[in-house]
């Protein structure tokens, strides 16, 4: 009897019920709402790239137009061209697929790698932590960007390659996170009552620790989101993300970085592209920080 009421109000609620409260509560938080606007509003560019694009992003056209210059073929450049001819209206729409494809699929990446070494190190520790926490640390004894550059000047520029890198790099960061999370969740009742029944620690790293942890992770994610948006278009700046001609906000900012004084509308409409979606990302963390403490 004591067994199944310590059970019944301690075990973990519901994720999908939990889910679908958090989102339900997005509306109570001013923040929340604002940042998944932004982010809807960029996911929505990206989906419907083909259909709102005025220009092909690779076609050359008129070199230097100004902002609102008429396309020789009818229309206007809205935001002008680059050096090449290319309407920069139409790159940034096709680019925010690349950041939106990519970044998405290096975080989870990096969270699938990380979260699977967290729980490892938290439940089981011993060795297995010892060694986990020590490659861990020396990963990140790395400045992160010195990291990016020496993995993808080795491997060579790509998207893959940018997705290695990033989880490459992140990996042991989310993995710290994780471990104390699990560290503290490890000796709830419901851990033990699972332990009781013999489940296996893997099932009970997964379905017993890890929904209870959900809540900053989520957190966590949203603005790891946003740091590597802005590490897509470091790279980008850099000439290490994806090859030209493929539309990418970074690489479109160091394309015409020696033109930029004379021609300003060239790096600020991709900087302004790539800032609004990392500060839609970060007020989105904010708002589900705020819900979390309200759950």
């Amino acid at each position: 009897m004591m067994t199944e009421q310590v059970v019944g109000e301690t075990a973990p609620p519901s994720v999908v019920r939990q889910t679908v409260r958090s989102i339900g509560y997005l509306k109570e938080s001013p923040v929340a709402v604002i940042g998944t606007a932004i982010v809807v509003f960029w996911s929505l560019v990206a989906i419907l790239a083909p259909l709102i694009s005025p220009f092909e992003p690779t076609a050359t056209i008129l070199p230097f137009a100004r902002p609102l210059t008429p396309a020789p073929d009818g229309g206007r450049f809205l935001l002008g061209t680059d050096q090449l001819g290319r309407d920069i209206l139409s790159r940034i729409i096709w680019g925010s697929r690349t950041v939106l494809i990519y970044a998405p699929l290096a975080t989870f990446s990096a969270y699938l790698v990380g979260v699977m070494m967290g729980l490892a190190a938290g439940y089981l520790r011993g060795s297995t932590d010892s060694v986990l926490s020590f490659v861990s640390n020396v990963i990140l004894s790395f400045p992160v960007l010195i990291l990016y550059i020496l993995i993808i000047t080795t491997i060579g520029p790509s998207g893959l390659n940018v997705v290695i890198a990033v989880t490459f790099a992140s990996a042991p960061g989310i993995m710290r996170i994780v471990r104390g999370l699990v560290l503290d969740l490890r000796n709830r009742e419901y851990v033990a009552a699972a332990q009781t029944r013999g489940e296996s620690a893997w099932y009970i790293m997964l379905c017993e620790i890890l929904p209870n942890a959900r809540g900053p992770l989520v957190v966590d994610i949203c603005l790891r989101l946003g740091y590597v948006t802005i590490t897509i278009g470091t790279l980008g700046f850099l000439g290490l993300g994806l090859p030209p001609p493929r539309p990418d906000w970074g690489g479109m900012v160091s394309d015409i970085r020696a033109l930029a004084p004379a021609f300003p509308h060239m790096a600020v409409f991709p900087c302004l592209a790539i800032s609004s979606l990392v500060l839609g990302l970060n007020l989105l963390a904010d708002g589900l920080r705020e819900i979390s403490l309200r759950d």
